[in-house]
């Protein structure tokens, strides 16, 4: 409509609200400073897909978790195309190298990527884990699945914690991938697990 009537999106905003008899209202404070730190939880989430990759393929400790996977026949490509990564087997890695990139205890924690101690203090949800990048119908980075690399460990998979991001419910893993092939397929095959 913006391109046939010629309007910017203002415009074609207001128009399409008339004819569909939506009532506009705008944005509050509360909204934006809302969204202002959702879109800052999304990044330190696209920034923990890097980290935990980098982990994965270009540290020691992830050499045990890269080659389960190579094991199990997935490719590096795949690795990449997907994010997944490895998280150290550190009580405070990720939360001190997030700190240093000047996100705070509180950004960590809505994100879901550290847990507070009933006792007091601060440590890293995921430890010696592979690390699966959930994201939103869209593409936008909601949370992590991650798998134990001990047999000792449990639980054996665990998830992001509930957050304003993310509700499990709400997420179908890797559907940003395969909607075009949905779409074009007429038909889903839906699997429990990350590696069906």
């Amino acid at each position: 409509i913006m391109k046939k009537e010629g309007w910017d999106f203002i415009e074609t905003l207001k128009n399409l609200a008339a004819r569909t008899g939506v009532e506009l209202q705008p944005q509050t404070e509360e909204q934006k400073d809302q969204d202002e730190q959702y879109n800052r939880l999304h990044q330190l989430l696209d920034e923990a897909v890097i980290f935990y990759r980098h982990q994965l393929l270009q540290t020691p400790a992830g050499s045990g978790a890269l080659n389960y996977l190579l094991n199990r026949g997935v490719k590096k490509e795949t690795i990449e195309k997907v994010g997944l990564g490895y998280s150290p087997a550190s009580w405070d890695n990720t939360y001190q190298y997030f700190l240093g990139k000047g996100y705070s205890e509180n950004d960590l924690e809505e994100a879901g990527m550290v847990s507070k101690r009933d006792t007091g203090g601060i440590y890293d949800r995921f430890r010696n884990r592979l690390m699966f990048a959930i994201r939103d119908a869209n593409g936008k980075m909601v949370g992590f699945g991650a798998r134990t690399l001990d047999p000792e460990d449990m639980p054996k998979y665990l998830n992001s914690p509930e957050s304003p991001l993310f509700q499990k419910k709400n997420f179908l893993y890797g559907l940003d991938r395969a909607r075009e092939s949905i779409k074009q397929e007429n038909r889903a095959i839906l699997v429990e697990g990350y590696f069906d």
